[in-house]
């Protein structure tokens, strides 16, 4: 009876590990430990793809891959611990109402220490897709009620930035495809969403490359050229004057080659139709299905 066996770039798809991120892996680590199918191309067994779904889960949670990789199989799982659950609306009210409170407090300490025990309890992915949006929303609207000053609304963005910040790199920085340039026009400084993508695609083994806010349009296709990127993503806030996005994008999209795809996400999408070439996403689960979309359409090795 045949065992089945995963092409490279199924095992990519299934697990969200690079293929290039196998391949060295395979050398530095000696695992995985493809077989070779009647081409000669690396194909793995299904229980080693099950292995390295659970290293993907376990380095979200902040583990590094040569730890695990020296970690005996029948201790990896233990190390997991239960599979994560979606956080309860009544939590995440309460997370909320408790950092707005340490802001209007400033107790900034206290601020961040909040803000990092929900990113360790929850795991960087959980803790992105479904606590910061939430979190992010209840302090504009507490600023929107009167509740919170704008020096205090920055403060809690900052402390948001440099969790994050720190968080993406602790992570292993992704060496497969796709290889995304994040980034924001000029006139837009909002950060945070360029940071909430480049954890989940970073997370998912995707290659990064981040060049902060407000960059203008010809150093955009500098870089995305410099960087064989295959996405460039921005990031838009409500804050940023749509009727200005699609000008932008159509002309960005004019000084790109047609092969190297634009998403553009935030709040300050939504409600537009896409122009030809770019695709819109107006919350991380989008961005997400964009990434499996993205690797289900490109060519296997």
């Amino acid at each position: 009876m045949n065992k089945t066996l995963l092409s490279i770039a199924a095992v990519e798809r299934e697990t969200g590990l690079g293929k290039d991120t196998l391949r060295v892996w395979e050398r530095r680590y000696g695992f995985p430990r493809p077989e070779r199918d009647q081409h000669g191309e690396r194909a793995y067994p299904l229980e080693q793809v099950e292995k390295l779904r659970l290293i993907k889960r376990l380095m979200g949670q902040g583990w590094r891959p040569g730890r695990l990789m020296a970690t005996p199989d029948e201790d990896l799982a233990s190390l997991a611990g239960p599979a994560e659950t979606p956080v309860a609306a009544e939590d995440k009210g309460a997370l909320a109402a408790g950092v707005v409170e340490l802001i209007r407090s400033h107790d900034t300490p206290a601020l961040a220490s909040a803000l990092r025990q929900a990113l360790h309890r929850q795991g960087l992915q959980q803790f992105v897709l479904e606590s910061v949006s939430a979190l992010n929303r209840a302090v504009g609207e507490a600023w929107m009620r009167g509740e919170i000053q704008v020096f205090e609304e920055h403060l809690y963005t900052e402390q948001m930035q440099a969790l994050l910040r720190q968080a993406i790199a602790s992570l292993p920085p992704g060496t497969g495809r796709p290889r995304v340039l994040l980034t924001t026009v000029p006139e837009e400084q909002h950060v945070l969403g360029i940071l909430m993508t480049e954890a989940l695609l970073t997370l998912e083994g995707a290659s990064c490359v981040s060049l902060g806010t407000q960059t203008p349009l010809a150093d955009i296709r500098q870089a995305a050229l410099a960087h064989r990127a295959d996405i460039v993503a921005l990031s838009f806030s409500a804050a940023f004057p749509q009727r200005q996005v699609l000008p932008l994008l159509a002309k960005l999209r004019e000084m790109l080659p047609a092969a190297m795809e634009i998403w553009a996400g935030g709040a300050g999408v939504e409600r537009l139709g896409a122009p030809d070439g770019v695709r819109l996403i107006t919350d991380l689960a989008q961005a997400m299905q964009a990434l499996a979309d993205w690797r289900s359409d490109m060519p296997a090795d």
